[in-house]
């Protein structure tokens, strides 16, 4: 029977109100480096060699205080894994001892990482991922702005996802039959 082996706690991802005083804090204060940007919505920050080991995601304007209702805190944590070739084993055992599966696999532009992220049985989303970029004095990066859209989040364009991709990533649907996005005419 198949059994996941994670080799290390990777990275966290936090959900902020203000990225830019969150990100000022985590470089000014703790001593983070930043890696990339996506647009103003997403900083990676990095203290070792992996591409980041947090992540900030800027909250929309209104969320909640109460990190319960999707106010500021813990988006997901997640562990490394070896390979892809594992990932694709752990979406069935996920699928088989029926655990939610919230995004992915895919595979991230920033941090060239691929990922799989599910739920736990209190709801808070675990990821595993692999082949995260490594950043060395032998291997420099510098970090760069990546526009925010689907092709950042899954360079892969959704192909090896096991469920639909976020909701906001979706094409829209044609309107209903009546044109111009109107509701059908019904005679009566």
């Amino acid at each position: 029977m198949f059994k996941p082996s994670p080799r290390k706690l990777g990275h966290l991802v936090l959900t902020v109100r203000d990225i830019h005083a969150s990100a000022n804090f985590y470089t000014e204060i703790v001593g983070l480096t930043v890696s990339d940007w996506i647009d103003e919505r997403m900083v990676f920050l990095r203290a070792g060699t992996d591409h980041h080991d947090l992540a900030l995601a800027q909250l929309r304007e209104g969320a909640p205080s109460d990190a319960s209702q999707g106010g500021p805190g813990l988006e997901h944590f997640s562990y490394r894994i070896d390979s892809f070739e594992e990932m694709e084993k752990v979406v069935k055992h996920l699928q088989d001892n029926d655990v939610t599966i919230d995004r992915g696999p895919g595979k991230h532009g920033p941090g060239e990482n691929c990922f799989l992220v599910f739920k736990d049985p209190d709801g808070n989303n675990v990821e595993f991922y692999c082949d995260m970029l490594e950043i060395t004095e032998e291997k420099p990066y510098e970090a760069k702005v990546w526009k925010d859209g689907a092709e950042t989040f899954d360079v892969w364009g959704f192909e090896k996802f096991a469920v639909p991709p976020p909701a906001h990533f979706r094409k829209p649907t044609s309107p209903p039959s009546g044109g111009r996005g109107r509701p059908p005419k019904v005679d009566g």
